[in-house]
């Protein structure tokens, strides 16, 4: 069976740049509907506007999703342009670095926030709505699927860096919650894993490479494949995590990392 998402509709969050979008154009491309959602709508304009006007499977949606309301306007633009949502993908991510021996530092409350309870909300919006297109409709019990979730995550959830306290919190949280989110919703057939990624072209690590030149190499050397990852691999991971193809996985954190958490020291850069 091939990893088939073709004529699924997928919500793509974080697909403005970077990994999400890399996401959401790879599930355009290979058939499935695609709501990109996004907080930075001139982003979102630039990099799929045209796309949205011309393909009837691309639509975008602009909004803070740790509003509530905004959750739940989401979830109505995608019903109103696909009449359905079979998969959602929480690929926003923020990274700042952190102080842990600052009192005053609230990057653990703000990444907690954006990396995990938005993506908490989010699932929990999106699979009452599942739930009740599978009622509607009726399932097949011999392994039908209902639904799919997938969050992305980040080797930093294993491994100890100290700049890296708040993100590593949030995303050994969102670990946690993909677990807990697999069995409460196993009942119910809609499945969910996560997809951890050790050092991939981000946006947020473009920038950083910019910003320090013996950075690539550091990574390179701590990295058993000696590069790093291109978004597309990720999306590559989350279509099969999406897909029919995956449907008796759920509760699973997928590993891409080049080898890099068969080596890591605690020195090394955890993103």
């Amino acid at each position: 069976m091939s990893f088939s998402v073709a004529g699924k509709t997928a919500i793509v969050t974080g697909a403005a740049n970077g990994v999400g979008l890399a996401i959401a154009r790879h599930f355009a491309d290979k058939g499935a509907n695609v709501m990109f959602a996004d907080m930075d709508e001139s982003k979102l304009i630039e990099e799929v506007g045209e796309a949205a006007d011309q393909e009837e499977n691309i639509r975008y949606f602009a909004g803070d999703l740790r509003e509530k309301l905004t959750i739940a306007n989401l979830l109505s633009a995608t019903l109103d342009a696909f009449d359905r949502v079979d998969v959602l993908v929480n690929a926003s991510r923020q990274l700042v670095a952190s102080d842990p021996l600052n009192p005053d530092d609230d990057a653990v409350r703000e990444l907690l926030d954006q990396n995990m309870m938005t993506s908490l909300r989010l699932s929990q919006c999106v699979a009452r709505r599942m739930i009740k297109q599978a009622e509607s409709e009726g399932t097949d019990e011999n392994g039908a699927v209902v639904g799919a979730i997938v969050n992305l995550s980040s080797i930093a959830a294993r491994r100890t860096h100290p700049d890296l306290l708040g993100y590593s919190v949030s995303c050994a949280a969102l670990d946690q919650m993909t677990r807990s989110l697999a069995v409460a919703l196993a009942p119910h057939k809609i499945r969910v894993n996560a997809v951890a990624f050790g050092s991939v072209l981000s946006s947020s690590l473009k920038e950083t490479l910019k910003e320090h030149s013996g950075y690539r190499s550091d990574i390179k050397d701590h990295t058993p494949l000696s590069r790093i990852a291109e978004p597309d691999e990720v999306a590559e991971a989350v279509q099969f995590l999406a897909s029919d193809s995956s449907r008796f996985m759920t509760g699973q954190i997928m590993t891409i990392d080049g080898g890099r958490t068969l080596l890591d020291p605690v020195t090394a850069p955890a993103h």
